[in-house]
């Protein structure tokens, strides 16, 4: 009898030894971003003085990080306050790039394209992230650029306590604000464009937003205050997602909203929360009509509360966004910058995070995460990234397709040749052109339309478009790959075998 219970015992302690270290179903298509703050450098440029060399170690540093993380896009700050990280024709040289405000980097250097380019290279999507409102960090004009908006259009400007902001209400700013948009998706091959939560600023109690000449010039007369900025703000989305499309239909359109819409004892159709402001009644944002309207291919609300903190749990916003989000990708921001850093102690705990990453995955609406900010798990918490890297993010992801995908038309794809020289084989195709990505598996003998994506061996960009080169590593022995490519919609095609000893 003894030995029975021994044998028992010694049984469960094994089963339950084997459900701790088993991972969680790992999902093949998930969104998984990085913010990286560029203001006051808070995650990159380490220091604005730093020398180009060190600044692009830097940030290589932040993609291999999230690279072996299997994290997919970096979402990357290039407008912080009226400025640009790239030569541009509408805002001055960013100090927090270069060191002093209006200064170009060193011989004109294009950063921003090496930086798109490192990132494609380790098969992460690069959204080009701005501020559209914030004028200024602080009162500190002097330091300023001439060509600066604040010194080039003063009438644009609203003071609000301690920055300025542009004035929404005015046509101009939002003419400015689509050309803006306009050159960067014109000039480079970036894979969105996001705004992030800073529309008209949050609330500050006694401090009055002194747009009230505007309003009385601009607004409807049947419009109150309220509503005239608000649809000030649905002009911009608008116009926004209107000239991306205009000029590349494939580049995506995202908005980080602050996470409570409205509260629920404003509003039935609120989450059930207190949230001190709301995007719709501080911020004058209404993500909801833009997704209604069809003027975003992606929202990330910013939840950044614990899982159960009571007056904004993490699970009811994230419920709440589940039901209420509609002909867009919705992905959900999460705050790791709080860990062991926060007066909720429910953020010292190691599973949070990762709890939090399992809720959004019960969620069939919910396709992602993306996490603020980047330096956050690089130096510390070692004992979260250990537990996210072993359960949560073990294998690959591929971004979920984007939500027009289906507006496009699949693409014939054909072998021409291949041609092996020493170790490297190139394999030349016809019609790659709207291809992005190309992902490598190896092939059975029999064919077959479907690939586990634990079983990638390899996700290539395609930088000489209708030829793929192999690298040996990938090759090995095999005789025969598998080869799906990765339009700019995020689609896959139909499964290419290739042969490995037939070359053309």
């Amino acid at each position: 009898m003894a030995k029975r219970l021994l044998l028992f015992l010694l049984v469960m302690v094994t089963l339950n030894s084997c459900s701790i270290l088993k991972t969680v179903p790992q999902p093949k298509t998930e969104f998984r971003g990085f913010w990286v703050a560029t203001v006051v450098n808070i995650d990159w440029p380490k220091h604005k003085n730093d020398a180009i060399a060190k600044k692009k170690v830097d940030f290589l540093t932040l993609l291999n990080f999230y690279q072996e993380l299997k994290f997919n896009a970096a979402i990357v700050q290039v407008r912080c306050a009226g400025d640009a990280f790239y030569a541009s024709n509408h805002a001055p040289w960013s100090r927090f790039l270069t060191g002093k405000e209006g200064e170009p980097t060193p011989a004109n250097e294009d950063l921003l394209a090496w930086m798109i380019d490192q990132t494609h290279q380790r098969g992460m999507e690069f959204h080009a992230w701005l501020n559209p409102y914030r004028a200024t960090f602080d009162l500190n004009t002097e330091i300023l650029s001439p060509t600066h908006d604040f010194n080039q259009h003063p009438e644009w400007m609203v003071k609000y306590v301690k920055k300025y902001y542009y004035n929404p209400g005015l046509p101009q700013v939002q003419q400015k604000m689509t050309a803006i948009i306009d050159e960067i998706v014109s000039n480079y091959a970036i894979d969105a464009i996001h705004f992030d939560d800073y529309f008209y600023p949050y609330t500050i109690k006694d401090e009055v937003f002194n747009d009230s000449t505007s309003f009385y010039n601009c607004a409807k007369p049947s419009q109150n205050i309220a509503d005239w900025r608000r649809s000030n703000i649905d002009s911009l989305i608008k116009k926004s997602h209107a000239i991306i499309k205009k000029r590349k239909p494939w580049v995506q359109f995202g908005v980080s909203p602050f996470g409570v819409w409205k509260n629920k004892d404003t509003d039935p159709n609120g989450s059930d929360t207190k949230a001190g402001q709301t995007t719709y009644d501080n911020l004058y944002a209404d993500p909801l009509l833009w997704m209604e309207k069809g003027w975003l291919d992606y929202i990330i609300p910013q939840v950044y509360w614990s899982m159960d903190f009571p007056v904004a749990s993490h699970k009811k916003i994230v419920d709440w966004w589940a039901t209420h989000s509609k002909k867009t990708n919705l992905y959900i921001g999460n705050g790791p910058y709080k860990i062991r850093n926060n007066s909720d102690d429910a953020w010292n705990h190691k599973k949070e995070l990762p709890n939090q990453i399992a809720y959004a995955r019960t969620k069939h609406t919910v396709q992602g995460n993306a996490f603020f900010s980047a330096k956050s798990l690089m130096n510390a918490n070692t004992d979260v990234l250990k537990h996210l890297k072993r359960k949560y993010y073990k294998t690959t992801a591929l971004p979920p397709a984007a939500s027009n995908a289906s507006q496009t038309k699949k693409q014939f794809i054909a072998l021409q040749s291949i041609k092996k020289q020493n170790d490297i084989t190139s394999l030349n195709f016809n019609n790659l052109e709207a291809f992005s990505y190309v992902l490598v598996y190896p092939a059975k003998k029999t064919n077959t339309k479907t690939y586990p994506i634990k079983k990638l061996l390899a996700k290539l960009p395609l930088n000489n478009k209708n030829t793929v080169v192999l690298p040996p590593e990938i090759i090995k022995k095999r005789k025969r790959i598998a080869l799906i490519f990765i339009d700019a919609y995020r689609q896959e095609s139909e499964p290419i075998i290739v042969h490995l000893n037939k070359t053309k």
